[in-house]
């Protein structure tokens, strides 16, 4: 955890107690897990955004080499293909 051992954190735990006082301990340790919790949602959801821009550019750049190759071959798109989405469409609709 970090290169600190169970010895320092009792140490840390301690000191706490000693300088906030036992009664503000457990609101400030409180806050400090909200606060943790909230910056892991935030990371988590960075991530996702940046899964589905990684996504949306990989389609894009697929169906542009499929467009190519397709015009190099005169080759005209199946009539039962479905349009693709646009870029910029909700997530609903390209998840869906």
């Amino acid at each position: 955890m970090f290169g600190v051992g169970m010895q320092e954190v009792i140490v840390i735990l301690v000191v706490a107690l000693i300088v906030i006082g036992p009664k503000k301990l457990p609101d400030l340790a409180r806050a400090l897990g909200r606060a943790i919790g909230e910056f892991k949602r935030a990371a988590d959801d960075l991530k996702e955004d940046l899964d589905i821009n990684g996504l949306r550019e990989e389609r894009d750049r697929l169906v542009q080499e499929i467009s190519q190759a397709r015009a190099a071959q005169d080759v005209p798109p199946p009539a039962d293909a479905e349009p693709a989405a646009p870029a910029n469409a909700p997530e609903e609709e390209i998840k869906g």
